[in-house]
């Protein structure tokens, strides 16, 4: 039987070990799981409440409404229960949960910016509804409001994008160096250098010299004139 049983060991597969790269990427996910808990829709006669999966049912909001960068409870509560029936349906764990993290992944830094990526988390929702009604259309007219319905949504989501952005920034300005190397002998301009028509077209005439000339070709005859043709007279001839 011992003998039998060690044939069987042998021949089993040796169990995989994970590589460095796994081991860090599930240290870090179980470590952001436990750091911002997961809520919990409560529904009872009196209504809908919420609560998290933390063992610590102090610490587990407070969790969450760090990481959406308020210490408000009106403004947390609040929140939750807009993203919880922002897509018009019953609420959903699942989506509440997926929008919080669309929030956290933004990381605000006070309520302005977690009111700004929740509007951006639900445009997104709604992006892919529109996505997916446009996939399921089965005419022409269903087809083209889908389609127009999902490009406005995208345009609004890249708003979204570019107000946050500008709400970071704080109207700070960006000063752009760049290295010039001038080797030696050579000469460098900083700033702006336009060149003008002067420059680039050479004065023919600058070399010339202006003046005034004699011409004494007698002109010419003009045919059908009654008139006779004039002749030049030299200066020193004598008059008769």
């Amino acid at each position: 039987m011992a003998s039998r049983k060690s044939k069987a060991a042998a021949k089993a597969k040796p169990e995989r070990e994970r590589t460095p790269q796994e081991v860090e990427a599930i240290e870090k996910v179980h470590a952001e799981r436990f750091n911002v808990p997961r809520v919990k829709i409560l529904k009872s006669e009196s209504g809908m409440s919420f609560t998290t999966e933390h063992i610590d049912q102090v610490a587990g909001p407070a969790l969450i409404m760090q990481a959406l960068g308020t210490a408000d409870g009106a403004f947390f509560t609040g929140l939750v229960a807009q993203l919880a029936t922002a897509d018009g349906g019953e609420p959903n764990e699942q989506k509440l949960n997926f929008m919080l993290a669309v929030i956290k992944g933004i990381k605000p830094r006070d309520q302005i910016e977690a009111m700004l990526a929740a509007q951006m988390a639900a445009v997104h929702s709604a992006m892919m509804r529109s996505a997916c009604d446009l996939a399921e259309a089965e005419s022409l007219q269903h087809r083209d409001s889908a389609e127009r319905t999902l490009n406005k949504l995208a345009r609004t989501f890249v708003s979204q994008m570019e107000a946050l952005k500008r709400y970071r920034m704080g109207g700070e300005q960006t000063v752009t160096v760049q290295q010039v190397n001038v080797s030696e002998g050579g000469q460098a301009i900083v700033g702006n250098v336009t060149q003008g028509q002067q420059d680039t077209v050479p004065n023919q005439l600058g070399s010339q010299p202006l003046g005034l000339t004699h011409d004494e070709t007698p002109p010419m005859p003009i045919i059908g004139s009654n008139e006779g043709v004039p002749v030049p007279v030299p200066r020193n001839a004598k008059r008769k």
